[in-house]
């Protein structure tokens, strides 16, 4: 049987602008959100988006950090064992047309930031849950495409010495990993759940339109700042759907799900044996 539950607020804030939160549909046998449907209420979007954040912060903030440390690593390590069968990546027209600006550089480095809104403004665990799946799906395909397809960014023949801030960022981040743009794949995906968020919560124009213009500054930066080509681009947005369908689809649930119980079966029989041990 399916459990209804429902978000309500005081009669007295009915006067407060009306947005959309959401109804969460249970089932008792099993942890995963089935469903969420749209549910009108009244408040603010900016008090909602607010207690999105407050939601589960403690958890979002340590799973924003470890999993950004976890990827780094396995990044970089990436990154040094295939260097030495790397090729070197295609320029086009639209690379030598888009000059290099020093200033993308704080576009570039925002995206750790951006990227840490999607899991600040989930709604609950369930759609925590389903954001890290999309997240975690994107980062095993890109590294295993850097793994199995090592490529580099082509000599640009810049004087790195003559721009400090990129002179920085090329002494700090490598040419390699370069196909496909996992810069460009995480912030693609970022703006579509973020997008799906503000919508949720009915917020202004404004802050939709300011959410897609962050995306396509990071885009833009990454080959302003040369870290990148169009074609890594490509490969970047293209990885993104593809994460997001692996995650979000309904195959790509079931997987997810069929994962957690094998886990959670795995931790059952752990405990078992070590209480069989004890006895």
């Amino acid at each position: 049987m399916i459990t209804q539950i429902r978000l309500l607020l005081p009669a007295n804030l009915r006067n407060v602008r009306a947005i959309s939160v959401h109804r969460m549909v249970f089932d008792p046998c099993g942890p995963q959100m089935k469903y969420i449907q749209p549910a009108h209420v009244p408040f603010s979007w900016t008090r909602a988006l607010w207690l999105r954040i407050r939601t589960l912060w403690f958890l979002k903030m340590i799973g924003t950090v470890a999993g950004i440390a976890a990827f780094f690593a396995v990044y970089f390590w990436t990154m040094e064992e295939t260097a030495g069968r790397a090729i070197t990546m295609p320029m086009t027209w639209i690379d030598q047309w888009i000059a290099v600006n020093e200033f993308a550089f704080v576009p570039y480095v925002s995206l750790w930031v951006y990227v840490s809104l999607a899991p600040a403004f989930a709604l609950n665990a369930g759609a925590l849950r389903a954001y890290a799946a999309g997240a975690l799906a994107i980062a095993l395909l890109g590294i295993a495409s850097f793994w199995l397809f090592p490529t580099v960014t082509p000599p640009f023949g810049v004087d790195w010495s003559q721009v400090p801030m990129l002179r920085f960022l090329k002494e700090s981040d490598a040419s390699g990993n370069a196909f496909p743009s996992l810069h460009v794949a995480f912030a693609v995906y970022s703006a579509y759940v973020i997008s799906s968020q503000l919508k949720s919560i009915r917020s202004p124009r404004w802050a939709r339109t300011f959410n897609w213009f962050w995306c396509l500054a990071i885009i833009y930066s990454t080959l302003a700042t040369r870290q990148h080509v169009f074609v890594d681009v490509a490969g970047g947005i293209l990885l993104a759907c593809l994460g997001r369908r692996a995650a979000w689809s309904p195959w790509g649930r079931a997987m997810w799900q069929r994962l957690a119980r094998l886990a959670r079966s795995s931790r059952l029989a752990e405990q078992l044996d070590g209480r069989r041990l004890a006895d």
